[in-house]
Formats: structure tokens, C-alpha cells, sequence
């Protein structure tokens, strides 16, 4: 098995203008829109573009260490929060 290396280790994946966790956005507002219809697709345009504002405010990985620290997700390689030593 071969992994394609990217050009440079510092771009981040974008699918048109979006990154992965924006584009999440977007199909979860889609999704929301199909099943509720009406205003609600006004909301496939407006939470995106607050998203992508909010993103801006903060540091790159904001929002994953914000779903580890709410417990919505685990964060794999690392040691735990409570942790007090760490040997490598």
C-alpha cells in the first residue's frame, strides 16, 4: 500500500474553497434544509459563514480541542487530560 506525500506539509485538505470540518457544516445544513424545508435553507448559507468567522478567531485545532475537552470525542496518541506524569 503507498500513500501519496503532499506538496507541502503545512496545506491544509480543501474540497473547492472548504476545509473538511466547514464542509461538515455544509452538509449538515443541507441535510437539515432537505428534511425541514422553507427558512430553513437560509441556513445552509448564513451557519457556514459564521463558522468560518468563529474558525478565524482562534488558533488551528480549536474546535477539536473543544470536543475533547466537552467529551464528545477522544484524542488518540495522547495522554489524558487528568494525567499528571507523562513518560515518553
Amino acid at each position: 500500500m503507498t500513500k501519496r506525500f503532499p506538496q507541502y506539509l503545512s496545506a491544509p485538505l480543501q474540497v473547492l474553497w472548504f476545509e473538511p470540518d466547514e464542509l461538515g457544516v455544509v452538509f449538515t445544513c443541507f441535510l437539515f434544509a432537505l428534511i425541514y424545508g422553507s427558512f430553513s435553507w437560509a441556513l445552509l448559507f448564513i451557519a457556514p459563514w459564521q463558522y468560518s468567522r468563529a474558525k478565524k478567531r482562534y488558533p488551528k485545532g480549536f474546535f477539536r480541542h473543544f470536543l475533547y475537552f466537552a467529551g464528545i470525542t477522544r484524542m488518540k496518541g495522547y495522554p489524558s487530560f487528568f494525567e499528571e506524569r507523562f513518560f515518553e
